[in-house]
């Protein structure tokens, strides 16, 4: 981990405020952008991995993916630097539950929070298929309630070539499509 400590400077103009969490290969960040005068999220290849060609590829990919992706129901992205010395690329902060926090706690939606709530998902994954990128992910975890709702983390997202030269399995299996798995 990185240890950031609140204010210290994790990227330029960017200052933490608290760890979000993370993955494997990176850390999140809550951070405070001088530029914006905004909250935003930095997210931050791990140590272990910052110089890891890999890794640098899956986080340029996943910056690629947010400049070209713009909708409303999707977080915007305020910029990256995939070539430094600490990998990073900064997000929207959105700021409500996700979807799988709310299901945990208050059980099923009502029918009149699901119509609308799949209607911004469709129509981000409708617009994204337009582009030619296929998100490959889409679980309650990575659905922020908000208005509008969005679908976030597009670190395996994928161009539709792209998608379909994956060898293997990828996303998360309860949710995954049977193509993504191997299974027709």
């Amino acid at each position: 981990t990185w240890g950031f400590d609140e204010g210290e400077e994790i990227v330029p103009g960017r200052h933490a405020l608290r760890l979000l969490g993370g993955g494997r290969g990176y850390e999140a960040y809550l951070a405070w952008d001088d530029r914006l005068f905004s909250l935003v999220v930095t997210k931050i290849l791990r140590p272990h991995r910052a110089e890891d060609p890999f890794a640098r590829q899956q986080i340029a990919a996943e910056a690629r993916a947010y400049t070209a992706l713009q909708h409303p129901a999707l977080p915007r992205s305020f910029g990256s630097d995939v070539h430094g010395g600490r990998p990073y690329l900064v997000l929207e902060f959105l700021d409500g539950p996700r979807l799988s926090t709310l299901v945990r706690k208050q059980g099923r939606l009502a029918v009149e929070q699901t119509l609308p709530l799949a209607l911004q998902l469709c129509s981000a994954l409708h617009y994204m298929a337009g582009e030619g990128w296929v998100h490959l992910d889409v679980k309650p975890k990575n659905v922020v309630m908000g208005a509008p709702p969005r679908l976030i983390d597009l670190s395996i997202a994928r161009t539709r070539e792209g998608a379909l030269r994956t060898a293997g399995p990828i996303g998360t299996d309860a949710y995954m499509a049977p193509e993504q798995c191997g299974v027709e």
